[in-house]
């Protein structure tokens, strides 16, 4: 199973955290979670229920291009894209392109770990 963990602190903590290890003081652990937001409400904006719905009808029916996907998922294509694009930058989703230029997506974890507060 391929987990993304993710990691939820304030700013505060994060910049802690990234100060400790520019100046040597922490190492970065491989488990240390790879995504970091500064709420859970903002976690939960990006994968809502709907955009988890979404990585789920990539995962299964696995789609060859975006108009294929907004017809199984019944979403709009020009919104699909902007939800697509936001996900990327978290790592939720990948957007390649796929024959005569498509853009495919992929959804390239299993499943989520999330911790709370573990940034310092």
């Amino acid at each position: 199973m391929n987990v993304l963990k993710i990691g939820i602190a304030s700013r505060e903590e994060m910049k802690a955290r990234t100060m400790a290890v520019a100046r040597g003081e922490r190492k970065p652990h491989q488990d240390d979670p790879k995504v970091w937001f500064t709420s859970i409400e903002s976690f939960a904006q990006v994968l809502s229920t709907k955009n988890k719905l979404l990585l789920e009808i990539i995962q299964k029916a696995k789609p060859t291009s975006l108009a294929e996907l907004a017809k199984l998922s019944e979403r709009e294509e020009s919104n699909l894209s902007r939800t697509l694009h936001t996900m990327e930058r978290y790592g939720f989703v990948e957007l390649k392109k796929g024959e005569g230029g498509r853009l495919v997506v992929f959804a390239p974890y299993d499943a989520f770990h999330v911790e709370y507060g573990t940034a310092a």
